[in-house]
């Protein structure tokens, strides 16, 4: 294992910050591909960025949400699809840390080893001798073509056929792959199908989503490190939020590079630059990303501080993650839609990134997790007093 001193916040986002160039060469490419190019790939591990959520133990930073956040949202600045890859490598390799410690032994076993997962218990799990044999398909599977290991959901059949969900952790060269990620946005995170059929996953392999979802963990030698003693669905939520973020960022950076020497085709305006309405359109769009901002870093600050003291949860904390989350990304489509009515009919070429960022911001909003409206309600069925609707809090 490396013996590299743990870098600092600073430096892990300053990290993520140089490599904007090879994300940025490489988007078209990724989009186009509809996969993240292998130079865009090993530039994120090579940083060092794949380890902020590893257990010291294996060379890994053992960051903290606050810091992940930020990296993420200098990915997405650079290129929505990488950043989109990186946070889930961030969650499912968090998700790796619950596991049993010999499983987690045998995952890093490879170096800078790449984790994703998928939280929809889509597949079924039949009880054998030792384990499961696991057949079925996720859908949405990011990240899986430059993974190692995938970290899927499935329904565990009980003898009296009563079904409980359950994680696995199967090694992707024991899944196929099917190539169906076709879509309009987020093109080149290559979120494809995986199937397993008839997969055997030994039992140090298998936990029971009950227990994750009430922070009953595996892992013995991870219970006292403050990253891995919080819930998945607020640490999960917070480390996407970052994408969103990032990718309102990018829409500001793509249009204000744009701007000098533009005018306003069809009036008397010869200056975009100087022209009213610009004026007002940028502030608009450049308040919404600082209201998104202050959601992302609210709930990176919260998971971080629950984390450090160990104090328990409340329910409607665990909703205000995911209000925040859906509020970051309503607020951040609500600029980038801005930005890019303001850029002009020039910019719905494929070489200009606005329309691209405009694109990844849509189908980050119809993430299912990720969507304000289902958030929103689920936080304010709390306000009034009612009980949640979904186990995913």
């Amino acid at each position: 294992m490396t013996s590299e001193r743990t870098p600092s916040r600073q430096e892990l986002v300053q990290r993520a910050r140089d490599l904007a160039p090879v994300l940025g060469k490489h988007a078209l490419w990724s989009e186009e591909h509809r996969s993240l190019h292998d130079d865009v790939v090993a530039a994120i591990s090579d940083a060092g960025l794949t380890r902020m959520r590893v257990p010291t133990r294996y060379g890994g930073y053992e960051s903290d949400t606050r810091t992940v956040v930020e990296v993420l949202a200098e990915l997405g600045r650079a290129d929505g699809s990488a950043a989109w890859n990186a946070a889930i490598w961030q969650i499912s390799g968090w998700i790796a840390g619950l596991f049993p410690d010999a499983a987690q032994d045998l995952f890093h076993s490879t170096p800078q080893v790449r984790v994703c997962g998928i939280l929809s218990p889509s597949a079924v799990a039949e009880p054998v001798e030792g384990g499961v044999r696991v057949s079925g398909t996720w859908a949405f599977n990011s990240a899986a073509l430059h993974s190692h290991w995938d970290m899927n959901a499935a329904l565990l059949r009980h003898p009296d056929g009563s079904m409980e969900p359950v994680m696995t952790a199967i090694p992707l060269a024991e899944l196929e792959i099917v190539d169906d990620w076709y879509t309009s946005g987020l093109r080149g995170s290559g979120s494809v199908s995986t199937t397993a059929r008839e997969v055997f996953v030994p039992e140090e392999r298998v936990l029971f989503m009950r227990n994750v979802l009430h922070e009953v963990y595996a892992s013995e030698l991870n219970a006292a490190s403050p990253l891995f003693r919080g819930p998945l669905l607020p640490t999960a939520c917070a480390t996407i939020t970052g994408v969103a973020l990032g990718l309102g960022w990018a829409a500001r950076d793509a249009f204000f590079e744009r701007l000098p020497g533009r005018g306003i085709t069809y009036t008397d305006h010869s200056s975009r630059q100087e022209a009213q309405l610009t004026h007002l359109q940028v502030a608009e769009a450049e308040m919404r990303i600082e209201e998104a901002e202050f959601h992302t870093f609210r709930a990176a600050d919260l998971v971080d501080a629950k984390n450090a003291s160990g104090q328990p949860w409340t329910t409607q904390e665990r909703a205000r993650v995911r209000a925040d989350m859906g509020r970051t990304c309503q607020l951040v489509k609500e600029a980038v839609d801005v930005y890019a009515t303001a850029s002009g009919g020039t910019s719905i070429y494929q070489t200009v990134p606005i329309q691209r960022i405009e694109r990844d911001v849509r189908v980050v909003n119809l993430h299912a997790i990720m969507q304000p409206a289902t958030n929103l309600e689920l936080y304010g069925r709390l306000l009034c007093g009612l009980e949640p609707n979904t186990h995913y809090i």
